[in-house]
């Protein structure tokens, strides 16, 4: 009997804990995916993130589709073999990079032609091709394709980008059945800010077997009372069996916000971004290291924390680091709020099977805030 991709352990309200069983090992849910763009993360090695117990990484279609190109990837056996990395591997199919990279880009009916950010070549993305470099990669979640667009749009506008998602979404998932199958694929719940266009497009993708759904066009700008609104609104429309992902949130007050509706993935750039800037992740906020305050501060980042940088050195020695431009500082501050978030993510999954998730978020929020 083959074992299932996913199963809901324990509920705490809407808040779940689960299991993907994936190729490279099963996950616990839910689960927060460090973003490797390139297929490395970045001032930290695949062994760190091996001993912090992640077990699925977040790689980029786009980025690696330019460097270091399929050809490459296709002769080294994949990005697996390629980088070393052990585990899991989630790749975005692009559509996040097409947003944002707006003046590079056209849509079309057929895909999305763009200049490389790199040389200024142009290429051409269909569905069909998004999912013929994601198994090039190897990847064991692939992202069907998908137009996300930014707040403030009108809705004739979103309408038809979330008409395109669901079309492209069709072409996905044929060309994946027509494929090895040796990655799962899920598809991208667009809409823009307009609950029926959400309700519209949720409904039209549970109606194809895919093997997760991901919430797309969220933490794109808007303020967080909308994402608050839209994620407990969304969630809901998802076939419950199903693993369901917010993609680009990585906070505790988001991911929390995101738990307590019935997310089990999340994945962001933002703990290894604010670490190449100088700030440390605690459970009292954000330390900007940079700051003054910490010039004599003979504490370590965070109490309890198991991290080599709080083990043996001080807020103030980092900080020393991050002035000086020391590239130890970049590894250091890494390792550490990688691993807060690894922390952060078993004290979610233990308050939720302990049956106390709403206590642990209320604590939790009053400290991060200070309140």
């Amino acid at each position: 009997m083959t074992e299932e991709l996913f199963y809901v352990e324990h509920q705490d309200g809407a808040a779940r804990t689960g299991v993907l069983n994936l190729r490279m090992g099963r996950v616990e849910t839910p689960v927060f995916m460090p973003v490797g763009t390139a297929g490395a993360m970045r001032a930290c090695a695949h062994q760190t993130l091996e001993d912090l117990d992640y077990r699925l990484i977040l790689g980029n279609t786009y980025h690696l589709y330019l460097r270091p190109g399929l050809p490459l990837l296709r002769e080294m056996g994949g990005l697996r073999n390629f980088s070393t990395w052990k585990y899991n591997f989630l790749t975005d199919s692009g559509g996040y990079q097409f947003f944002s990279l707006a003046p590079f880009r056209k849509f079309t009916d057929d895909g999305v032609k763009f200049r490389s950010h790199i040389d200024g070549s142009y290429h051409f993305f269909t569905p069909e091709f998004a999912i013929e470099a994601q198994e090039i990669i190897g990847s064991d979640i692939h992202m069907a394709l998908d137009q996300c667009t930014p707040p403030n749009i009108t809705e004739k506008k979103a309408y038809g980008a979330m008409l395109a998602t669901i079309a492209w979404a069709r072409r996905c998932h044929a060309r994946w059945m027509a494929g090895p199958r040796q990655g799962n694929l899920f598809a991208i719940v667009q809409g823009n800010f307009y609950r029926n266009l959400r309700e519209i497009c949720a409904g039209e993708l549970a109606q194809i077997d895919f093997s997760g759904y991901a919430i797309g066009g969220l933490s794109v700008g808007e303020e967080k009372p909308v994402f608050q609104e839209f994620v407990a609104f969304t969630t809901p429309l998802l076939p419950f069996e199903k693993p369901k992902y917010v993609m680009g949130i990585g906070t505790p007050d988001y991911i929390l916000d995101a738990v307590e509706s019935g997310v089990d993935m999340f994945d962001c750039v933002y703990p290894t971004r604010v670490a190449r800037n100088g700030s440390a992740m605690t459970k009292e906020g954000l330390l900007p290291l940079k700051a003054e305050r910490f010039t004599a501060d003979s504490s370590p980042l965070e109490e309890g924390c198991s991290c080599h940088a709080c083990r043996r050195y001080s807020r103030s020695y980092i900080r020393h680091l991050v002035r000086t431009g020391e590239i130890n500082a970049l590894t250091l501050l890494t390792e550490h709020n990688l691993t807060f978030m690894a922390s952060f993510l078993r004290d979610v999954r233990t308050t939720i099977r302990e049956n106390r998730f709403a206590a642990f978020k209320r604590d939790f929020l009053a400290g991060y805030y200070h309140s």
